[in-house]
């Protein structure tokens, strides 16, 4: 009862009573709008142009990116796989250089005792944006130079001594790009060891490029550049040179299948490894290193002092401090990061770009 009444009060209203005559014009204007919008839609998606995979493999951009793209696709990919790794190996070193027990698992089940799981996964992102720029550069730098050298004038040269110049000329470059996130990886994983007041306490990989920046200059985030490039030429060397040889050979030698690519891996990582970790071990003192509080002096004048004091305190193998951690970690990070580039580069085929 009480419903209709309220019906028939609103139909009996001023308002509904001067509404009722001009609704069916409303209703056209309305239907006429929603029309004319629905036509206007549909010509402006018709004139829509979808790029097609011949128009992105034909764009010169593309193709100038396309390795860069794949390099870095691919180490981040490696890099979050093994950071726990690389991360142990930091500190391997850093108790090596301060004469401590440099036994791995030692080493990892104090930090699991005293910190948790999840510090060994401390500076991923500096790690993830490291692998961007060293990766994607050196990988995208050798694919581009590997792609020169086959010009009709450098046939002379011998093939291996080819590979051996593109990976050393792309891994320098690429690492000196790549050096202040490089810089913040090894100062946030070794954070932690410092006594509590000496802590720098970076939040993640742009706050610490930040604070370097303002509290040691810009060129303090290129510290340890010069050791930083000679070590990436020693270990693209060893990665890049090496597989791709050791491809080569499996190939020709009738390898089926992935063979070549898993052998050329395994190969790499081993090489990439000896090479490369007398100057990693050297660069993570040197970007590690802190004044001292007493007199302000840094611990090494330079990455030759600091080789030197290394091998007066403990031989030629000090530099070598590490090898099965370093191994360890080297390994599965090229050979994940040379078996992904592999398949990026099959998905890119496979799309037609």
């Amino acid at each position: 009862m009480m419903i209709a009444e309220i019906v028939q009060k609103v139909d009996e209203s001023p308002f509904v009573q001067h509404m009722v005559p001009v609704m069916p014009a409303v209703g056209m204007a309305m239907g006429q709008f929603l029309d004319r919008s629905t036509r206007m839609a549909t010509a402006a998606s018709s004139q829509l142009h979808m790029p097609s995979a011949a128009d992105v493999r034909d764009n010169a951009a593309w193709k100038a990116f396309k390795p860069l793209v794949t390099g870095a696709m691919a180490g981040m990919v490696a890099t979050t796989c093994t950071q726990p790794l690389d991360t142990l190996k930091v500190r391997v070193q850093v108790a090596a250089a301060s004469g401590k027990s440099v036994s791995p698992f030692t080493v990892a089940s104090q930090t699991l005792k005293n910190e948790g799981a999840l510090v060994f996964y401390k500076g991923l992102s500096a790690g993830l944006m490291r692998q961007v720029i060293y990766t994607g550069g050196r990988f995208g730098l050798f694919d581009t130079l590997i792609e020169r050298s086959r010009d009709p004038m450098f046939d002379s040269v011998p093939g291996f001594a080819k590979k051996s110049f593109c990976a050393i000329t792309a891994g320098g470059v690429a690492a000196a790009a790549g050096n202040p996130a490089d810089l913040s990886l090894i100062r946030m994983q070794a954070d932690s060891l410092l006594p509590a007041a000496q802590r720098r306490n970076y939040r993640n990989v742009v706050h610490a490029m930040a604070t370097i920046a303002r509290t040691e200059g810009v060129g303090g985030l290129f510290k340890g550049a010069s050791l930083t490039s000679t070590r990436a030429m020693g270990s693209t060397f060893g990665t890049l040179a090496f597989n791709a040889q050791a491809k080569e050979m499996l190939q020709e030698a009738g390898a089926p299948g992935s063979v070549p690519v898993i052998g050329g891996s395994l190969i790499a990582g081993f090489a990439s490894a000896f090479f490369s970790l007398p100057f990693d071990f050297v660069k993570t003192q040197v970007q590690k290193m802190k004044p001292d509080p007493v007199t302000g002096e840094m611990p090494y004048k330079g990455p030759l002092d600091c080789a030197a004091k290394q091998l007066k305190a403990g031989g030629l193998l000090r530099l070598w401090a590490g090898f099965p951690t370093y191994y360890a970690k080297m390994a599965p990070q090229v050979g994940i990061a040379l078996v992904m580039q592999d398949q990026i580069k099959g998905m890119w085929r496979a799309m037609g770009v």
